[in-house]
């Protein structure tokens, strides 16, 4: 650290010890009172003002001390928890996040958004931010403890996701049937292990992505893609910034489209493979964004697509990176800002998916499909529209905004009101 950013450091600290003395004075956030209220956004705004200024001055040297030049590969949690004990006062102690954790959203204090304008200076950073990615982009502990048991066996059950390896085929069933597959934590978790592990295991040539049958009492023994994000568990305090929403954006969906980074060859550093997805009954929410990454999309003919983070008051992770890319402008802001839902039997449905063929038809054309990725040919040129379509640096601008704005929206008023209506009615 140079001798201008540690006295710069020290001030951000003292500063930040003040307002934590303020609002430990205070009572829990909806029992304050407007004067209150406004002496929290007053002193949070502050505070907020300086740590923005502070890791945009001093992003790479920062980075550079937690990862001992760039030789380390912190993960976006590992490194929230290296900068809370190196620098404080620049992001929540893990003590301060172990308390938010225990609240309803509507009770927490809102330190995730510290922690999204750290990652976003990060990120913003020319070296710091693609090396964050890179990070990102490697295995995970847990799939490379499985990967010996799934070499062998082909077999690796989850909570949440179910993976299987046959003929070359790596089949990933999203299996909460109790929850139509509502997304959580512990579903990014399985999901990253799942995609790892089809990456890294040489035999698997492909991999696919469906939802199991449900034991929900609506769609009892249909499969269903994906109900989106869990809103009971938003509204609980369960969703968190830095291991859902950013985890799953900058974790198993980015190696989707990027690939697996490994120490890699003298040809590439990645191990990437083709994915393609079959949708039954519907894709919400996250189950939509996945789409908008695999190589082949298969519907049912009965099934819909949408996109209502938006009436939600919540940004649909990197939807508004990809899916003008897709469908165009015009629909694009039909989904997103108006809540459009396509139904897979209309026309724009053809700019999300490439077959929509009848229920009792998914079996056969998934196979025909899957047969028609599985060669090297394919993920090359897979791999070079990927590059085309989504540069890294695009991504990594957009990503570094998404760690903030989504940070602020997950406190915002609208959405605390939403979703905890949401968790009430479902009681």
């Amino acid at each position: 650290m140079s001798p201008s950013s540690g006295l710069d450091h020290r001030a951000l600290a003292e500063a930040a010890r003040r307002v934590d003395e303020l609002l430990a004075g205070l009572p829990s956030p909806s029992a304050r009172t407007d004067a209150q209220r406004d002496a929290a956004s007053s002193a949070l705004d502050e505070i907020r003002t300086l740590r923005t200024d502070f890791v945009a001055t001093h992003a790479e040297e920062i980075y550079d001390a937690l990862t001992d030049g760039r030789t380390r590969y912190l993960r976006v949690d590992e490194l929230v928890r290296a900068a809370a004990l190196a620098y404080p006062g620049l992001v929540p102690t893990e003590e301060q996040m172990a308390a938010e954790r225990s609240r309803q959203q509507a009770e927490k204090e809102g330190r995730e958004i510290d922690q999204g304008i750290f990652l976003r200076g990060i990120l913003r950073a020319p070296q710091a931010g693609p090396h964050l990615l890179d990070a990102m982009l490697r295995p995970t502990a847990r799939a490379l403890a499985l990967l010996p048991e799934f070499v062998e066996s082909g077999v690796v059950r989850m909570e949440a996701v179910r993976l299987e390896r046959r003929d070359g085929v790596a089949y990933l069933t999203l299996c909460r049937d109790d929850c139509l597959n509502a997304e959580d934590a512990q579903q990014v978790d399985d999901m990253e292990t799942a995609v790892d592990l089809a990456l890294l295991d040489p035999s698997v040539r492909v991999g696919m992505l469906r939802g199991g049958e449900m034991s929900h009492p609506r769609y009892r023994g249909r499969r269903v893609f994906c109900a989106g994000i869990n809103l009971k568990k938003l509204s609980s305090g369960d969703i968190p910034l830095v291991d859902f929403l950013l985890r799953r954006e900058l974790g198993y969906i980015h190696k989707i489209v990027r690939g697996i980074g490994t120490d890699g060859s003298w040809h590439s550093r990645f191990v990437d493979k083709p994915w393609m997805a079959a949708v039954d009954s519907f894709a919400i929410g996250g189950g939509a964004q996945l789409l908008l990454v695999f190589d082949h999309v298969i519907a049912a003919s009965d099934s819909y697509f949408s996109l209502p983070a938006a009436t939600e008051g919540i940004i649909p992770g990197a939807s508004n990176f990809r899916l003008s890319r897709c469908t165009g402008p015009r629909v694009a802001r039909q989904v997103i800002l108006g809540g459009r839902r396509i139904l897979a039997n209309e026309p724009d449905a053809r700019l999300l998916v490439d077959e929509v063929v009848p229920p009792e038809e998914m079996d056969a054309a998934i196979q025909g499909a899957l047969a028609g990725l599985d060669g090297d040919a394919v993920r090359a040129n897979r791999r070079m529209m990927n590059l085309a379509e989504e540069p890294l640096e695009g991504f990594r601008g957009y990503m570094a905004e998404f760690a903030l704005q989504q940070a602020l929206r997950i406190y915002g008023a609208d959405v605390i009101g939403k979703v905890g209506g949401f968790a009430r009615g479902s009681r």
